[in-house]
């Protein structure tokens, strides 16, 4: 398998997943703003849409879309728990934080990454943010991950994003739970294996 990706985009929850699971893969960086492929690919090429991540499987067949990606490689392992049976209220559990987290906390930060975006709209965007980050602070109260002892591919994906906060100078000492849980993720040996393939540290 092939993953597409920008270093520290929202490609670095499928990055992390394969890392968590041991999967076999190779990575291919992509230029955001050239829309080419570290191979000098048109991008376009790959994915249409224009933005990663992208999973590529061994049979030329495409995968795009961060969360239905991470699902896809869960249940290539599904001994490794990081996203529980199909059919069980467990497993949508952690589908409706996959959906919260890519239209509610995701989505917000696109203002933000716009340099042409007006400074009012993206104040709104940084207090939209900051009510979906108490929401999540008080969810994560007692648990060491979203939804309980088990670190699940949802995971993943908020550690992704909430690690833009800093880019975007989002304070998150009023946030300590998110704090803490980001530090907790962050140290995972297999998240270390990410970032550091990434460039990120």
């Amino acid at each position: 398998m092939k993953l597409y990706y920008s270093p520290g985009a929202c490609s670095l929850s499928p990055h992390i997943v394969l890392c968590e699971l041991g999967l076999p893969h190779e990575t291919e960086k992509v230029d955001l703003k050239s829309h080419t492929t570290a191979g000098g690919a048109d991008f376009y090429g790959i994915n249409p849409k224009g933005y990663i991540p992208v999973l590529q499987m061994d049979n030329g067949e495409r995968l795009t879309e961060g969360p239905a990606i991470v699902q896809f490689l869960a249940d290539q392992k599904p001994a490794a728990g990081l996203l529980p049976a199909a059919g069980t209220l467990e497993r949508a559990r952690v589908q409706e934080w996959l959906n919260f987290i890519g239209t509610e906390l995701h989505k917000n930060f696109s203002p933000l990454f716009n340099p042409t975006t007006p400074d009012e709209t993206k104040a709104s965007a940084i207090a939209a943010i900051g009510r979906r980050l108490e929401f999540i602070d008080k969810s994560l109260g007692g648990k060491d991950y979203l939804t309980g002892n088990q670190f699940t591919v949802a995971d993943a994906y908020l550690f992704t994003i909430v690690n833009w906060t800093g880019h975007m100078g989002i304070d998150l000492a009023p946030y300590t739970t998110v704090a803490a849980f980001q530090k907790r993720v962050g140290a995972r040996p297999a998240v270390q294996q990410a970032l550091k393939a990434e460039g990120l540290i």
